[in-house]
Formats: C-alpha cells, structure tokens, sequence
C-alpha cells in the first residue's frame, strides 16, 4: 500500500441517490506543503492499492464524495455507507464505500497541522485494518483511503474496503444455523465458533487493543459454513475498526466494555447460559486466579446489563415517536 498525491480514476456506478454534497478542495496541496499552505489551501492525503488504478478514472478524488454507490445504502449523522460494484473490462471489485461529510472542525485542523496523524474516522480504520493484517487477524482487505481537508479545516474522508463476498453477520448467521442443523451438529457447530470468537476477543485485547464496537454483527462467516461444521481457526472476519484504540492503562475498563458489549449482543435465538460460559472459559484459558474471575464476571454482567436497558428505552422512545 503506498500514499498517492496525485489523482487516481474511478469507473463511475450507477447513481442511486439524488443528493448534494460538499465537494472537496480543488487543487489542494500534498502533505509535504508547509503547515501554513495547507491551512490556508486544504489538502489531500490519499492511500491506494495498486490495482485500484485499473478500476478508476483521472477524476476520481472531485468525484469520490458523490458518487452514488450500486445498493446496501445507508446515511446517519453526517456519514454513509454503501456498496458500490466496479468494473474494468472482464475484472470486477466490489468495495463497502465509508464516507464522512460532516467532521469536527478542531479534527480537519489537527490534519492539517499533522497530517499523519490519521485524525479522520476513515484513516484511522486504514491504520487500524493495516495493523490486523500484519497480526494475522481475518479481516476485510482496505482498497483505498483518504482524507480531504478544506480551508481551515473542513474536514470529510473516505475509506473503500473489499467486499467478504457470500458471507453473513454472526447474529444472523447462528439463528439460521439454529434452524438449519440438527440438534446435536448445531451444538458443535456453535462451540467451535465460539471458541474462536474468544479467540480473537483475546487476541486483540492481549495486545491491549479494544475495538470499543464488539457486538456480533461485527463477525462475519462465509454462507457455506453454515450448512457444516468446519474448522473455524480464522474464518471468523472482525469488521469496523475505526474505533479500535491501544489502551495499556486502563485496559480493565475497556475490557469490561468489550465483553460487556459481547454479552448484550448474544441475546438472539440460538445462543443460550451454557454457551456464553463456554466463551468465558475460552476467553480466560487456564490459569487465572477465582477470585478475579468472580470480579470480573460481575463487572461485564453489569455492562451488559447497561446496555440492554439503555437500548430497551431507546427502543420505547422510537416507538412512542
């Protein structure tokens, strides 16, 4: 992956939506202008795969905020994402597209004084997605990224990220196992990707890394291993990173956070007590003393908890609405 200054092409999708958007700077500088030009002019940091040049066109960077995407569109608070569908002759790339249009101004001004210092939710997933890879984690391979900053810090970035093609989220994927399997497949089925879950869980949080967003439609497995039992050791995909933050000192309390989000997130048909216990001994392994167990456990009970009554009321509140 290497930094790109310069624009790169975009085959254009067909527009499904009619809307109008910031645009970014024209002509805005490269990281290497001086703090002054780029507060005063803007600028453009841009990151790239290689085989992204094959799918794109000259004015891809005044486009990339526009551009409608093929289907899976949703917008909230500033921000969208979508599926967009790309084609090159007899090659396709299918990407999840993030866009943020509406970013803190003290985050474009920070970007602009430092511009590596990945202060927009899309660079900072890049960053985080690219730190998993080189750890070994199942997650979605990053085709572009960037970050466009306009005068005096109007901030918007981007971040495409390669489709997990015929793959599903945990919390549909283990009701619809639950009614596919038999019994007794179904049981095993479910303790190996359990299991693995606690893997990964653990993995990340040994490296004080928390991904502050754990619930299980963050998990992804392929449609075909629904209808078997495989062998789970990475074919479980962890997605949006961009809130993964490296914790050292207060890492108890983002641990609670983790498995207290896990804990709500396992309320769906399928998952039962004996199984949210088969992730807390997987998770802990062996060694670890009673009593912090014991504390532990009561501290991610309360969370999740939390966080249950915290969406039950917002549930309500849509409804009374």
């Amino acid at each position: 992956m290497s930094q790109v200054n310069t624009p790169l092409p975009l085959c254009r999708p067909e527009a499904d939506e009619n809307r109008t958007l910031p645009e970014p700077t024209p002509n805005a500088p490269a990281t290497s202008a001086s703090w002054w030009r780029r507060l005063l002019r803007g600028l453009r940091r841009l990151e790239a795969r290689p085989d992204w040049s094959q799918f794109v066109g000259a004015d891809w960077p005044e486009r990339i905020m526009q551009v409608g995407v093929t289907d899976n569109f949703f917008a909230k608070q500033g921000r969208s994402t979508g599926r967009v569908e790309l084609q090159c002759e007899d090659k396709t790339l299918s990407v999840y597209l993030k866009r943020h249009y509406e970013l803190p101004r003290w985050c474009g001004l920070l970007t602009a004084l430092w511009p590596e210092g990945d202060w927009s939710p899309a660079m900072r997933e890049y960053r985080n997605l690219q730190w998993a890879i080189g750890e070994g984690l199942p997650v979605p391979k990053v085709v572009a990224a960037g970050e466009f900053v306009g005068r005096w810090g109007k901030l918007q970035s981007f971040l495409a990220i390669e489709e997990l093609r015929d793959m599903m989220p945990l919390h549909e994927a283990i009701p619809l196992a639950a009614r596919t399997l038999d019994a007794n497949t179904f049981r095993t089925w479910k303790s190996g990707l359990i299991r693995e879950v606690a893997r990964l869980t653990r993995f990340i949080h040994d490296r004080n890394c928390f991904h502050k967003d754990l619930y299980l439609c963050h998990f992804f497995i392929s449609r075909a291993d629904i209808t078997h039992i495989p062998t789970w050791t990475n074919r479980v995909f962890m997605i949006d990173f961009h809130r993964l933050m490296h914790h050292p000192v207060t890492r108890l309390f983002w641990i609670s956070k983790d498995l207290g989000q896990l804990l709500y997130a396992s309320e769906i048909e399928g998952i039962d007590a004996r199984d949210r216990l088969r992730f807390w001994r997987a998770y802990h392994g062996q060694g670890r003393q009673r009593w912090w167990r014991r504390w532990h456990r009561w501290i991610v009970e309360f969370r999740g908890r939390r966080y249950s009554l915290h969406n039950a009321k917002w549930a309500e509140k849509r409804k009374s609405a």
